[in-house]
């Protein structure tokens, strides 16, 4: 997980206000799937729209945010997981304080997902700086800690769907709902400046379309500018003849051998519509010699993650999941579940010898109690490992799918025997026919700007916008700078390979880059000190310097 590497700290010091252009700059997730992220400014005020965590493999240098985080008026955030929603502890860290805008379930994910993530932040350097005390290496610094999650928590408000709310003079938004997660939004923007009214729309995830649980995506209706997804853009899924029957045959195949089905499973989301499947299964008695096989799972924020699906089910569930509430059924209250809050609980999970399904994140392997499940699990012959969702590329995930003979888990090398299966057609993505019907639906768009997607997918998918759909597409690479009166490309970015660096380095020059944010902020809101007060600041900051030049 690495963060955006470089903020610009002093841009724009002497810029007023009043004077920002209408611009929009790509940050994150431009060539590549993961951290999300682009800058607007517009109407004197300059906002994001999702500030994410970059997950798997980081392949492009990301642009500079143009601003310290203290100037940052607001956040739009498409939906809570972390490669959208990851990197708001941070800046709040560096200074921001505005209000972070998303739909009511998306705080309600986030609360429990921000906490979760400064909790593998915290744990990872607990455990990193025991091994750098028996080696004599230096302290690991977490990206950020539980206080700063909670304080950026503190500026999250919540809205509903389909209301136009005013943010600010002269922007409002909506969010539609883009059927990937529970929550998940569509985000229009509507800006009016200087008589000039423009109107964008930012994609979010869109999900796929026939999704358990949650409802399909909503669609917009007309834009000048669209900023979209392209995840599978392309491809198409492989739709299987009956997903619940392949699933039956994986778990009848591997419980047969006596082994148990490993499944990582993002904690929100996945999670919930395996359980959903799951109860089918046993509902219809599909598995009917192995009826009673137990399901664990393994993740205290899945667990969180459930309650939450079933607090929001009127105002997301899809209509067949609503059916079981209406007959007074939990849609995902499947018989057998066991759930493993504490870590001695997850422990004891391996020591039952029943065959079994265990459900545990992260859904890529990088991180989580899965580790330790694959762990016990991987080198067994009787078992499978079955993957339900996207494995980016550079995840552990990722690599034991292209066939991996070995990895290491925990510096221990692990021989993969496992019977290694994906479960194909479950998608919280749409293909590419579904993002070509989402985009196809919007009117009177100027040009599309294509995002979120590794290169091969983002060009291929602009290429057939471009001459399929004879449309205006573009797919930028981080820093690229719009004119969003019209449309034009200010700065055309061209794609930076990343230096690689260690976790450990990386992390701590990112605190240091917040404290420098924290300090410029200082400096220019300083200018109502007296020159008593300036020159003992200045004094203070020039013997910082000394210590550490």
């Amino acid at each position: 997980m690495m963060y955006h590497k470089e903020l610009k700290i002093v841009a724009d010091i002497n810029i007023m206000r009043g004077d920002l252009n209408m611009k929009m700059i790509f940050i994150g997730a431009a060539h590549e799937v993961t951290g999300s992220c682009t800058y607007i400014e517009a109407c004197g005020k300059r906002f994001l729209v999702d500030y994410g965590m970059e997950q798997g493999r980081d392949t492009y240098e990301n642009a500079k945010i143009p601003c310290a985080p203290s100037q940052i008026d607001f956040v739009h955030l498409t939906h809570a997981h972390i490669d959208h929603s990851g990197l708001l502890p941070l800046l709040y860290a560096g200074g921001f304080t505005g209000k972070i805008h998303a739909t009511k379930a998306t705080v309600s994910l986030c609360n429990i997902m921000l906490r979760d993530s400064a909790h593998i932040q915290e744990f990872e350097a607990e455990w990193r700086n025991r091994k750098a005390k028996r080696s004599g290496k230096d302290e690991y610094i977490p990206l950020y800690t539980m206080q700063e999650a909670l304080g950026a928590l503190s500026c999250f408000e919540s809205h509903n769907y389909c209301e136009k709310i005013k943010i600010s003079e002269g922007i409002y938004i909506r969010f539609l709902d883009a059927g990937h997660l529970l929550g998940s939004s569509s985000i229009e923007i509507w800006l009016e400046e200087n008589n000039i009214n423009r109107k964008l729309i930012f994609s979010g995830d869109i999900g796929n379309f026939n999704q358990p649980l949650i409802r399909d995506p909503q669609y917009a209706d007309e834009a000048d500018f669209v900023i979209m997804e392209s995840t599978y853009g392309n491809r198409l899924h492989e739709k299987p003849k009956n997903y619940i029957y392949d699933f039956v045959n994986v778990l009848k195949e591997t419980f047969q051998r006596g082994g148990s089905v490993i499944i990582p499973s993002f904690a929100v989301g996945r999670t919930q519509e395996l359980l959903y499947f799951l109860k089918k299964i046993k509902d219809s008695d599909l598995l009917s010699e192995y009826r009673t096989f137990p399901i664990y799972v393994d993740s205290p924020l899945a667990i969180e993650a459930t309650e939450i699906f079933k607090e929001n089910k009127e105002s997301c569930f899809d209509e067949e999941a609503l059916e079981y509430v209406n007959r007074g059924e939990n849609p995902i209250g499947v018989s057998g579940l066991i759930t493993a809050i504490t870590s001695e609980e997850s422990s004891a999970i391996n020591a039952d010898k029943r065959s079994k399904v265990i459900i545990s994140a992260s859904g890529m392997c990088d991180a989580g109690r899965i580790k330790h499940h694959l762990k016990h699990n991987l080198w067994k012959p009787e078992n499978t490992i079955l993957f339900v969702g996207y494995q980016a590329e550079g995840s552990l995930g990722r690599k034991i799918l292209d066939g991996a003979k070995y990895v290491t888990l925990f510096g221990e090398t692990i021989q993969v025997s496992a019977q290694i299966k994906r479960l194909y057609g479950m998608s919280g993505h749409a293909d590419q026919k579904g993002l070509l019907a989402w985009v196809n639906n919007i009117s009177d768009k100027k040009k599309i700007f294509v995002i979120h997607g590794e290169t091969v997918s983002a060009d291929t998918f602009t290429d057939l916008l471009c001459h399929k759909y004879n449309l205006d597409a573009y797919a930028p690479y981080s820093g690229t700078e719009v004119d969003l009166e019209t449309g034009n490309i200010i700065y055309e970015a061209q794609p930076v390979i990343i230096k690689k660096t260690s976790h450990k380095t990386s992390a701590s020059y990112e605190r240091l880059l917040v404290a420098l944010n924290r300090i410029t902020a200082c400096v220019q809101n300083s200018k109502e000190l007296s020159n008593k007060e300036l020159a003992k600041m200045a004094d203070q900051l020039i013997a910082l310097c000394d210590k550490w030049e």
